[in-house]
């Protein structure tokens, strides 16, 4: 059973697992601030979409393509697949 981000908004971020993200992250040596640097945007906006709270588009991507488990991300509809 998926349970909800009950720090998250609507849509998909409320079922984004913030503690899988960064344990993954972590097993891979990096983190929020360095996918932040990566992007080109602010670490506030990378925090932001981890936790829920924001569907950023290029951060999801960047998770995605670094290979984070998508179950952990939740995506949108225009980024799965």
């Amino acid at each position: 059973m998926i349970k909800a981000n009950v720090h998250a908004g609507r849509g998909a971020g409320k079922f984004r697992d913030p503690w899988e993200i960064k344990k993954f992250l972590s097993s891979i040596g990096t983190n929020m601030t360095q996918v932040s640097r990566d992007i080109g945007t602010y670490p506030q906006v990378v925090q932001e979409t981890v936790h829920g709270s924001r569907n950023h588009r290029k951060t999801l991507a960047h998770l995605r393509d670094l290979g984070c488990p998508l179950e952990a991300l939740s995506l949108p509809e225009d980024l799965r697949g």
